[in-house]
């Protein structure tokens, strides 16, 4: 997405207030979007919780520039700037937001929604909207799986279905997409009319109708009829005939009259008849039957929400792709949507089911479904907070989940809240209740042990403190990787560059190690200009994930030229072989970037200097391919005895990228400098430079000018004292000096703790504090270390590779590279991401 601040304001039917042509890539309405730039634009949004205006001197410290704030606010003291005028009266002086820019109008959210609803009108591609009480952002989700690999899709993120969400969503469309899939959800009435006007789905799907928000609405009818205005504009309806009201009211409404209607039935003729539903032990058959046609499909599924999901998301399937065989589309392949029902360990050998994102009458009898799927336990608890949005008498309401929970078998119940307090007296399992959920945590009487337990409950109650005292302790060894850090390095390394020099940022081998789509996201927030892989599959990895911006691919393998197109990536060539085939598999009609590779002394991939002349006609001859950048590989920039092949390498790229870029009437990039030639050949970074080992912490000039960005990091699993002659661990090499106290860690060679590191060559760092070396030799899955003299105890922290025991000490311990080191991390070993 690219605007001018003048585009957006005309949108907004306002005015800019400083530099109209500012380009915009980037909008946020969040103030702790930890990636910012002066490209970015943050919408002031006013909340019941929070002001966004509050924030705007802390984001012009991040480097944001653009601004659209309300009138009224505005107006107030120590909002914004004296240097444009937006206050009669402000604490805040022009020289602390100046070159800032501002879009000034009446309400930033109506502001947002018209600026979506602008991005959106410029698109003219199936647009499909799902709305309904439970199973939108499922259904989305397992829509979009099944179509990825078919078409170029998008769908919004996690549940991004409210006001604010859904314009977010709609805002991330861009040409290249050939599909969207949208959620919706509201609260209240007048809410759909504005969601309609920015989605304008032309198919809709409504999920089913349950009582979440219904204290806002008269009736349960009013709130189905507020939900159908999603689709006033739509062609196709899809729905579930058996809930009548939807049926009723969708027929009986004068609006839709003119609709397509496509629904299903379990229990009458229908425009896809379910005729059996054949639930086995891990999976479920629905056989269905469409226009005479008889269909099966296969879900890995057999609670009743996954298979109602399914024949919704089958439903839009026959619908919007009524030409292909749904034998295309891999259902049994679908996979569950990590967004609200979690399930976890937890302590003392219990399983946690964590849904607690919303609290519904409706959506309670679909957790406690899953909840009896799980049989690894005898014993199910259910802690449950007041059900506040359904409007209803209490006493009612907890007599029906009182007689849902005899039905499903539930042993115990722990209530939170002060209405179902009230009413314990109507559960007749083992019970226990609580007024508030810090009274429920501050109770050491209350027992868990071998068995499920699901938690639900309202926002409100924060039961995510609940989760986090019940959950066990998650991945003993892992890999920390700094964001900040990378973020620090990356502007070290910009430094040295001049403004308009590009960046590509290597991430193959999983990003030496650390992530690939984590890293990447959070790079192409950093507004980078390139994305350096290995392989293809990793190219489409990252568009799958979200990922925008330009991606070469330096190994582009033949059998998968078609992708290229598919996906927009650039493939590195080579050779001429290479070249030919990428032609051959391409359609000529259309023209695709490709990067020049030259051999100035590698001598490993790349075009020689006496094949320039014979590639510059070759490609003259082909005008569907354009030279998008041409660039060579320095041999040896970090180490100084090198230089002066490093200077012949760079003198024999400039004679013959020079001639490729003569040959051509349209701009060629050209780049040689990876991460050490930054740092030491600074003058030679051309039009971009290409970032590796140098983003993750590795400087060829000095260590001090770069930071740290890993920890590998585990616990003691156990100490034991040896006395003096026992021999540790296999081939008794490690012998114990005298009476000792050992510590076994669980990490070793399969983990990429490197073997070479045994019997005290390696040293790791107890509670950050006390070095303790390594004894016998290192494990397949565990490794010993000497603890004598050490102040440590059992699950004690353990660091491997750290700021304090850097990854250029390994390196140099086990006689390679911190490449190598970083790349052989297996990936057993779980990442987690901090931002400090």
């Amino acid at each position: 997405m690219l605007y001018t601040l003048h585009e957006i304001a005309t949108a907004l039917k306002t005015k800019v207030v400083g530099n109209k042509n500012t380009e915009i890539t980037q909008i946020t309405t969040d103030s702790r979007t930890f990636s910012l730039s002066d490209k970015t634009i943050f919408f002031a949004i006013k909340g019941k919780n929070h002001d966004g205006h509050n924030y705007i001197k802390q984001l012009y410290n991040k480097g944001v520039r653009n601004f659209v704030v309300c009138k009224s606010q505005s107006q107030k003291s120590q909002r914004v700037t004296l240097s444009h005028p937006l206050t009669t009266t402000t604490t805040t002086t022009s020289s602390e937001l100046k070159n800032a820019n501002f879009l000034i109008v009446q309400n930033t959210i109506i502001a947002l929604q018209l600026f979506a609803k602008y991005h959106r009108e410029k698109f003219n591609i199936p647009v499909v909207s799902i709305t309904g009480s439970n199973g939108k952002t499922i259904i989305k989700d397992w829509i979009f799986q099944l179509i990825e690999n078919k078409t170029i899709a998008i769908k919004s993120p996690k549940s991004y279905n409210s006001q604010i969400g859904v314009p977010l969503s709609v805002l991330m469309l861009d040409y290249q997409h050939k599909i969207a899939v949208f959620e919706a959800g509201i609260s209240q009435v007048g809410e759909m009319e504005k969601l309609e006007k920015i989605i304008s789905p032309q198919i809709g799907i409504f999920s089913n109708i349950g009582d979440a928000h219904q204290e806002n609405f008269i009736d349960k009818k009013t709130k189905i009829k507020e939900k159908l205005k999603l689709f006033h504009n739509s062609e196709t309806i899809i729905y579930c005939k058996d809930y009548k009201e939807i049926d009723k009211t969708i027929k009986n409404c004068p609006n839709l009259s003119n609709k397509k209607l496509f629904y299903w039935s379990q229990k009458e003729e229908a425009d896809l008849k379910i005729i059996e539903i054949d639930k086995k032990q891990a999976h479920t058959y629905i056989h269905a039957v469409n226009e005479s046609k008889k269909i099966t499909i296969k879900i890995p599924f057999t609670d009743n929400a996954s298979v109602e999901n399914a024949i919704n998301v089958l439903s839009f399937i026959i619908v919007q792709f009524p030409d292909k065989n749904i034998s295309e589309f891999d259902f049994s392949k679908l996979q569950p949507v990590k967004m609200r029902l979690e399930q976890k360990a937890g302590t003392n050998n219990c399983t946690i089911i964590n849904d607690s994102y919303n609290c519904d009458f409706t959506s309670l009898k679909i957790a406690l479904d899953f909840l009896n799927q799980q049989n690894q336990h005898k014993t199910k608890t259910l802690i449950l907070s007041d059900i506040k949005e359904v409007g209803t008498d209490d006493k009612k309401l907890y007599s029906e989940i009182a007689d849902i929970l005899n039905k499903n078998k539930i042993n115990r119940i722990i209530g939170i809240g002060e209405n179902i307090y009230k009413n314990k007296n109507l559960f007749s399992i083992d019970k226990k209740f609580y007024k508030n959920t810090n009274s429920f945590l501050s109770d050491k009487t209350i027992l868990f042990n071998n068995e499920t337990i699901l938690l639900k409950g309202a926002r409100s109650f924060k039961f995510e403190k609940i989760a986090k005292q019940l959950q066990k302790q998650n991945h003993i060894t892992v890999l920390e990787i700094n964001l900040q850090a990378i973020i620090d390095n990356l502007n070290y390394f910009r430094s040295y560059l001049k403004k308009t020099t590009k960046t590509m940022i290597m991430v193959k081998a999983f990003s030496y190690g650390s992530g690939t789509y984590e890293l990447a996201n959070i790079l192409q927030h950093q507004q980078i200009d390139y994305l350096g892989v290995a392989y293809i599959d990793e190219g489409i990895e990252l568009r799958k994930a979200g990922i925008s911006i330009p991606i070469m691919v330096m190994n582009p393998i033949t059998d998968n030229f078609n992708h290229f197109a598919k996906y927009n990536l650039e493939p590195e060539i080579y050779s001429f072989s290479i070249l030919k085939k990428y032609i051959t598999k391409n359609n000529e009609s259309k023209i695709f970037d490709i990067h020049i590779k030259l051999d100035t002394g590698m001598n490993r991939l790349g075009f020689l200097p006496e094949q320039v002349n014979d590639l510059i006609l070759f490609i003259k001859k082909h005008k569907n391919i354009r030279i998008k950048s041409v660039f060579s590989h320095l041999v040896g920039s970090p180490e100084e005895e090198h230089d002066e092949f490093t200077k012949q390498q760079i003198s024999l790229f400039e004679s013959m990228s020079s001639r490729i870029i003569e040959s051509f009437d349209y701009p060629v990039m050209r780049h040689i400098l990876n991460s050490g030639g930054v740092e030491r050949f600074a003058k030679y970074q051309y039009d971009m430079v290409r970032l590796g080992i140098g983003l993750y912490g590795i400087s060829a000039i000095s260590q001090n000018n770069v930071k740290n960005i890993a920890t590998f990091k585990t616990r003691i699993s156990q100490i034991k004292n040896v006395r003096s002659g026992d021999t540790i661990g296999y081939s008794r090499v490690g012998k114990a000096e005298k009476n000792s106290k050992i510590g076994i860690v669980p990490v070793g060679y399969a983990d990429g703790f490197n073997r070479l590191l045994s019997n005290k060559n390696g040293k790791v760092l107890v509670n950050n504090k006390y070095f303790a070396p390594i004894i016998g030799n290192i494990c397949m899955d565990t490794c010993m270390i000497d603890l004598t003299n050490i102040p440590a105890k059992e699950n004690d922290e353990v660091i491997l590779i750290g700021e304090k025991i850097p990854v250029t000490e390994i390196a140099e311990l086990t006689q390679t590279i911190p490449y190598e080191v970083y790349t052989s991390i297996s990936q057993r070993v779980k990442r987690i991401y901090i931002l400090e």
